[in-house]
Protein backbone atom coordinates (compact mmCIF):
# COMPACT_ATOMS: atom_id res chain seq x y z
CA UNK A 1 0.00 0.00 0.00
CA UNK A 2 0.89 3.72 -0.55
CA UNK A 3 0.11 4.83 2.87
CA UNK A 4 -1.44 7.62 1.36
CA UNK A 5 -3.17 8.00 5.07
CA UNK A 6 -0.09 8.10 7.51
CA UNK A 7 -0.52 11.06 10.34
CA UNK A 8 -4.05 10.28 9.98
CA UNK A 9 -7.11 9.54 12.70
CA UNK A 10 -10.68 8.55 11.74
CA UNK A 11 -14.06 7.58 13.17
CA UNK A 12 -15.84 4.79 10.94
CA UNK A 13 -19.31 4.39 12.30
CA UNK A 14 -21.63 0.78 11.45
CA UNK A 15 -17.58 -0.19 10.84
CA UNK A 16 -18.17 -3.73 12.39
CA UNK A 17 -19.74 -5.55 9.20
CA UNK A 18 -20.36 -4.34 5.81
CA UNK A 19 -19.39 -1.38 3.77
CA UNK A 20 -17.96 0.16 7.66
CA UNK A 21 -16.43 -2.87 8.04
CA UNK A 22 -14.60 -2.52 4.17
CA UNK A 23 -13.89 1.38 4.70
CA UNK A 24 -12.44 0.40 8.16
CA UNK A 25 -9.95 -1.65 6.65
CA UNK A 26 -8.91 0.06 3.72
CA UNK A 27 -8.38 3.39 5.87
CA UNK A 28 -5.80 1.07 8.04
CA UNK A 29 -4.17 -0.28 5.15
CA UNK A 30 -3.23 3.37 4.02
CA UNK A 31 -1.74 4.53 7.24
CA UNK A 32 -4.58 5.75 9.23
CA UNK A 33 -5.50 5.03 13.07
CA UNK A 34 -9.12 4.06 13.08
CA UNK A 35 -12.00 3.59 15.71
CA UNK A 36 -14.27 1.23 14.89
CA UNK A 37 -17.31 2.34 15.70
CA UNK A 38 -20.70 -0.14 16.67
CA UNK A 39 -22.95 -1.30 19.35
CA UNK A 40 -22.12 -5.19 18.22
CA UNK A 41 -20.12 -6.46 20.39
CA UNK A 42 -21.20 -9.96 19.93
CA UNK A 43 -22.89 -12.01 16.92
CA UNK A 44 -26.87 -11.79 17.38
CA UNK A 45 -28.30 -13.10 14.57
CA UNK A 46 -25.99 -15.56 12.09
CA UNK A 47 -27.59 -13.51 8.74
CA UNK A 48 -25.86 -10.33 10.37
CA UNK A 49 -22.23 -11.54 11.19
CA UNK A 50 -19.55 -9.51 12.32
CA UNK A 51 -18.58 -7.32 15.40
CA UNK A 52 -15.87 -4.08 16.38
CA UNK A 53 -13.63 -6.57 18.13
CA UNK A 54 -13.49 -8.34 14.57
CA UNK A 55 -12.85 -5.69 12.69
CA UNK A 56 -9.73 -4.33 14.95
CA UNK A 57 -8.51 -7.58 15.16
CA UNK A 58 -8.28 -8.08 11.39
CA UNK A 59 -6.58 -4.39 11.30
CA UNK A 60 -4.13 -5.26 13.82
CA UNK A 61 -3.17 -8.12 11.80
CA UNK A 62 -2.59 -6.49 8.82
CA UNK A 63 -0.39 -4.30 11.06
CA UNK A 64 -2.58 -1.40 11.50
CA UNK A 65 -4.07 0.91 14.33
CA UNK A 66 -7.48 0.96 15.43
CA UNK A 67 -9.35 0.83 18.58
CA UNK A 68 -13.04 -0.55 18.97
CA UNK A 69 -15.89 1.49 20.25
CA UNK A 70 -19.04 0.93 21.30
CA UNK A 71 -21.41 3.21 21.25
CA UNK A 72 -25.13 3.35 20.64
CA UNK A 73 -25.68 6.28 18.05
CA UNK A 74 -29.36 7.45 19.14
CA UNK A 75 -28.18 7.84 22.65
CA UNK A 76 -26.43 11.34 22.67
CA UNK A 77 -24.00 10.46 25.41
CA UNK A 78 -22.48 8.13 23.62
CA UNK A 79 -21.61 10.40 20.52
CA UNK A 80 -19.84 12.50 22.93
CA UNK A 81 -17.95 10.13 24.35
CA UNK A 82 -17.01 7.73 21.13
CA UNK A 83 -14.86 10.67 19.60
CA UNK A 84 -13.59 11.62 23.41
CA UNK A 85 -12.35 7.78 23.50
CA UNK A 86 -11.44 7.92 19.96
CA UNK A 87 -8.93 11.13 20.18
CA UNK A 88 -7.43 9.84 23.68
CA UNK A 89 -6.82 6.30 21.75
CA UNK A 90 -5.52 7.52 18.13
CA UNK A 91 -5.42 11.70 18.42
CA UNK A 92 -7.92 14.24 17.13
CA UNK A 93 -9.74 12.89 13.83
CA UNK A 94 -9.34 13.96 10.78
CA UNK A 95 -10.97 11.91 8.85
CA UNK A 96 -14.29 11.18 9.84
CA UNK A 97 -16.54 8.25 8.10
CA UNK A 98 -21.02 8.78 8.77
CA UNK A 99 -21.67 5.07 7.71
CA UNK A 100 -24.21 3.84 10.19
CA UNK A 101 -27.68 3.52 9.14
CA UNK A 102 -30.63 2.03 10.45
CA UNK A 103 -32.41 -0.82 7.99
CA UNK A 104 -32.50 -3.76 10.04
CA UNK A 105 -35.66 -4.65 11.72
CA UNK A 106 -34.17 -3.04 14.80
CA UNK A 107 -31.83 -3.42 18.06
CA UNK A 108 -31.30 -6.73 19.57
CA UNK A 109 -32.64 -7.34 23.26
CA UNK A 110 -29.77 -6.04 25.74
CA UNK A 111 -28.25 -8.41 28.02
CA UNK A 112 -30.86 -9.57 31.09
CA UNK A 113 -33.40 -7.40 28.97
CA UNK A 114 -36.88 -9.66 28.40
CA UNK A 115 -38.20 -9.37 25.13
CA UNK A 116 -40.81 -6.80 24.70
CA UNK A 117 -44.25 -8.31 24.22
CA UNK A 118 -45.94 -7.38 21.03
CA UNK A 119 -49.00 -5.18 21.22
CA UNK A 120 -52.33 -6.10 20.41
CA UNK A 121 -53.53 -5.08 17.09
CA UNK A 122 -57.04 -5.15 15.76
CA UNK A 123 -58.01 -7.89 13.40
CA UNK A 124 -57.01 -7.47 9.91
CA UNK A 125 -59.60 -5.89 7.59
CA UNK A 126 -60.19 -6.06 3.68
CA UNK A 127 -59.66 -2.72 2.97
CA UNK A 128 -56.44 -2.44 5.30
CA UNK A 129 -54.97 -5.43 3.50
CA UNK A 130 -54.85 -2.92 0.42
CA UNK A 131 -52.91 0.13 2.16
CA UNK A 132 -50.06 1.06 0.81
CA UNK A 133 -47.37 0.27 3.42
CA UNK A 134 -46.19 3.56 4.63
CA UNK A 135 -49.42 4.20 6.01
CA UNK A 136 -48.87 1.10 8.51
CA UNK A 137 -45.56 2.10 9.24
CA UNK A 138 -45.12 3.70 12.37
CA UNK A 139 -43.77 6.88 13.16
CA UNK A 140 -41.22 6.02 15.62
CA UNK A 141 -39.67 3.82 13.19
CA UNK A 142 -39.94 6.36 10.32
CA UNK A 143 -38.27 8.88 12.75
CA UNK A 144 -35.76 6.24 13.90
CA UNK A 145 -33.82 6.20 10.28
CA UNK A 146 -33.54 10.15 11.04
CA UNK A 147 -32.23 9.54 14.65
CA UNK A 148 -29.12 7.23 13.49
CA UNK A 149 -28.51 8.13 9.58
CA UNK A 150 -29.13 12.18 9.96
CA UNK A 151 -29.17 13.62 13.71
CA UNK A 152 -26.19 11.63 14.85
CA UNK A 153 -24.25 12.04 11.64
CA UNK A 154 -24.82 16.04 12.53
CA UNK A 155 -23.63 16.15 16.05
CA UNK A 156 -20.79 13.72 15.02
CA UNK A 157 -19.85 16.25 11.99
CA UNK A 158 -20.02 18.71 14.90
CA UNK A 159 -18.19 17.19 17.12
CA UNK A 160 -15.36 16.05 14.70
CA UNK A 161 -15.15 19.21 13.29
CA UNK A 162 -13.64 21.10 15.84
CA UNK A 163 -10.61 18.82 15.94
CA UNK A 164 -10.08 19.04 11.99
CA UNK A 165 -10.88 22.99 12.42
CA UNK A 166 -7.97 22.57 15.09
CA UNK A 167 -5.79 20.60 12.77
CA UNK A 168 -6.01 22.56 9.84
CA UNK A 169 -7.19 19.73 7.48
CA UNK A 170 -9.58 17.30 7.84
CA UNK A 171 -12.55 15.07 5.54
CA UNK A 172 -16.04 13.66 6.19
CA UNK A 173 -17.67 11.20 4.21
CA UNK A 174 -21.13 10.66 4.53
CA UNK A 175 -22.32 7.71 3.27
CA UNK A 176 -25.72 7.80 1.25
CA UNK A 177 -27.66 5.77 -1.11
CA UNK A 178 -29.34 5.69 -4.49
CA UNK A 179 -32.85 5.39 -2.37
CA UNK A 180 -32.75 9.28 -1.56
CA UNK A 181 -33.68 9.35 -5.35
CA UNK A 182 -36.28 6.56 -5.62
CA UNK A 183 -39.38 6.70 -6.69
CA UNK A 184 -38.49 10.07 -8.13
CA UNK A 185 -41.15 12.01 -9.63
CA UNK A 186 -44.53 11.18 -10.41
CA UNK A 187 -46.77 10.30 -11.57
CA UNK A 188 -45.52 6.59 -11.70
CA UNK A 189 -46.72 3.80 -14.04
CA UNK A 190 -44.46 1.19 -13.08
CA UNK A 191 -45.75 -0.25 -9.22
CA UNK A 192 -43.51 -3.19 -9.04
CA UNK A 193 -40.94 -1.97 -7.02
CA UNK A 194 -40.69 -0.70 -3.32
CA UNK A 195 -39.98 2.52 -1.76
CA UNK A 196 -38.26 3.39 1.12
CA UNK A 197 -38.99 6.74 2.75
CA UNK A 198 -37.29 6.11 6.22
CA UNK A 199 -34.38 4.85 5.04
CA UNK A 200 -33.97 7.10 1.43
CA UNK A 201 -36.02 10.80 3.26
CA UNK A 202 -32.84 10.43 5.54
CA UNK A 203 -30.51 9.88 3.03
CA UNK A 204 -32.11 12.81 1.22
CA UNK A 205 -31.59 14.98 4.40
CA UNK A 206 -27.76 13.38 4.57
CA UNK A 207 -27.03 14.65 1.00
CA UNK A 208 -28.20 17.99 1.72
CA UNK A 209 -26.88 18.21 5.17
CA UNK A 210 -23.54 17.39 3.43
CA UNK A 211 -23.93 20.50 0.88
CA UNK A 212 -24.52 22.51 3.85
CA UNK A 213 -21.79 21.49 6.04
CA UNK A 214 -19.54 21.83 2.96
CA UNK A 215 -20.53 25.41 2.29
CA UNK A 216 -19.23 26.11 5.88
CA UNK A 217 -16.27 23.91 6.52
CA UNK A 218 -14.74 25.05 3.01
CA UNK A 219 -12.50 27.61 4.11
CA UNK A 220 -11.05 25.60 6.85
CA UNK A 221 -9.73 23.37 4.80
CA UNK A 222 -12.11 20.40 5.53
CA UNK A 223 -13.97 18.64 2.58
CA UNK A 224 -17.58 17.07 3.22
CA UNK A 225 -18.59 14.40 0.42
CA UNK A 226 -21.18 11.82 0.16
CA UNK A 227 -20.26 8.81 -1.73
CA UNK A 228 -23.33 7.10 -2.55
CA UNK A 229 -22.68 2.96 -4.33
CA UNK A 230 -23.29 2.93 -7.80
CA UNK A 231 -24.14 -0.48 -7.80
CA UNK A 232 -25.75 -2.85 -5.49
CA UNK A 233 -23.55 -3.47 -2.69
CA UNK A 234 -24.34 -7.37 -1.63
CA UNK A 235 -23.61 -6.56 2.32
CA UNK A 236 -25.07 -8.47 5.30
CA UNK A 237 -27.60 -5.49 5.72
CA UNK A 238 -29.02 -5.81 2.12
CA UNK A 239 -28.98 -9.64 1.83
CA UNK A 240 -30.96 -9.85 4.84
CA UNK A 241 -33.56 -8.37 2.68
CA UNK A 242 -33.11 -9.11 -0.93
CA UNK A 243 -30.46 -10.53 -3.17
CA UNK A 244 -31.88 -10.56 -6.81
CA UNK A 245 -29.10 -8.03 -8.19
CA UNK A 246 -28.22 -8.37 -11.76
CA UNK A 247 -24.75 -5.65 -11.11
CA UNK A 248 -23.40 -6.55 -7.83
CA UNK A 249 -20.46 -3.94 -6.69
CA UNK A 250 -17.23 -4.81 -4.42
CA UNK A 251 -16.96 -3.69 -1.12
CA UNK A 252 -13.26 -3.17 -1.34
CA UNK A 253 -13.78 -1.06 -4.82
CA UNK A 254 -16.01 1.06 -2.53
CA UNK A 255 -13.85 1.80 0.41
CA UNK A 256 -11.19 2.44 -1.70
CA UNK A 257 -13.11 5.16 -2.78
CA UNK A 258 -13.88 6.28 0.65
CA UNK A 259 -9.86 6.79 1.37
CA UNK A 260 -9.72 8.78 -2.16
CA UNK A 261 -12.60 10.99 -0.87
CA UNK A 262 -10.53 11.28 2.28
CA UNK A 263 -7.63 12.68 0.51
CA UNK A 264 -9.57 15.63 -1.95
CA UNK A 265 -8.56 19.36 -1.67
CA UNK A 266 -11.39 20.71 -0.37
CA UNK A 267 -11.00 23.75 -3.21
CA UNK A 268 -11.71 21.12 -5.67
CA UNK A 269 -13.75 18.70 -4.30
CA UNK A 270 -16.34 19.35 -1.56
CA UNK A 271 -20.80 19.55 -0.98
CA UNK A 272 -21.06 16.75 -3.27
CA UNK A 273 -23.07 13.28 -3.71
CA UNK A 274 -21.05 11.23 -5.80
CA UNK A 275 -21.24 7.46 -7.05
CA UNK A 276 -17.98 5.42 -6.03
CA UNK A 277 -18.04 4.21 -9.56
CA UNK A 278 -17.18 8.27 -10.70
CA UNK A 279 -14.55 8.50 -8.16
CA UNK A 280 -12.63 4.95 -9.69
CA UNK A 281 -12.81 6.20 -13.06
CA UNK A 282 -11.34 9.63 -12.82
CA UNK A 283 -14.76 11.36 -14.60
CA UNK A 284 -15.87 12.58 -11.57
CA UNK A 285 -12.82 15.20 -10.67
CA UNK A 286 -9.05 15.15 -10.00
CA UNK A 287 -8.04 13.66 -7.20
CA UNK A 288 -4.95 14.35 -5.08
CA UNK A 289 -2.66 11.84 -5.30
Amino acid sequence: MTARLDGHSAIVTGASRGLGRAIALALAAEGAGVAVVARTEQVWNDKLPGTIGETVAEIEAAGGRAVAIRADLTVREDLTRLVDEARAALGPATILVNNAAFTAPGRPPKEGEAPKPKRDRPAATPEAADWPPFVGTPIHAFRRHFEIGVFAAYELMQLAARDMIAAGRGAIINISSIASRIPGEGPFEDFSGGILPGYGGSKAALEHLTSSAAYELQRRNISVNALSPSQAMMTPGLSYYRTDFDDIGSEADFAEAVVRLALVDPAQVTGRTIGHREVLDGTFASFAP
